[in-house]
């Protein structure tokens, strides 16, 4: 596997994603950011934070099977959530939770969350990019 995840001892354990990755693969994989568009560009979740990380989680994964690749190789994502509070936290988790039971997955890589005051749409709430390894 391309890449090892890790909660170091000394720093505090969390459960929704790890302290550290380590790429031990050869090719990089870079996603731009995605945000609450589906397939054909339409807007999902208006005003709805949890659908909107729903579709950002799942159109990663679409990304990430395109290259041959899966979350497993994920090293690093960043979101952008407009506005964000501790309070928006567990609506963030309810859209990870939601897309990771469609996808079959455990998504715990590194994750670096940002609050932003707008994206480039008004009514965007959050976009997550993503860096992957693979052999």
């Amino acid at each position: 596997m391309a890449i090892n995840l890790v909660n170091p001892d000394g720093l505090p354990k969390v459960d929704i994603y790890r302290q550290v990755a380590v790429a031990t693969g050869s090719k990089l994989i870079f996603i731009a950011g995605q945000i609450a568009r589906d397939a054909d560009g339409n807007k999902v979740g208006e005003g709805d934070l949890a659908a909107q990380v729903e579709q950002c989680y799942l159109n990663i994964g679409t990304a990430l099977a395109e290259v041959g690749a899966s979350f497993d190789n994920v090293a690093k994502l960043t979101v952008y959530a407009v506005d964000l509070t501790p309070d928006k936290l567990p609506i963030f988790a309810e859209g990870v939770a939601r897309a990771a039971a469609k996808l079959g997955i455990t998504p715990v890589a590194p994750l670096t969350g940002i609050g932003v005051s707008a994206l480039a749409e008004p009514d965007l709430l959050v976009e997550v990019e993503a860096t992957a390894v693979i052999d």
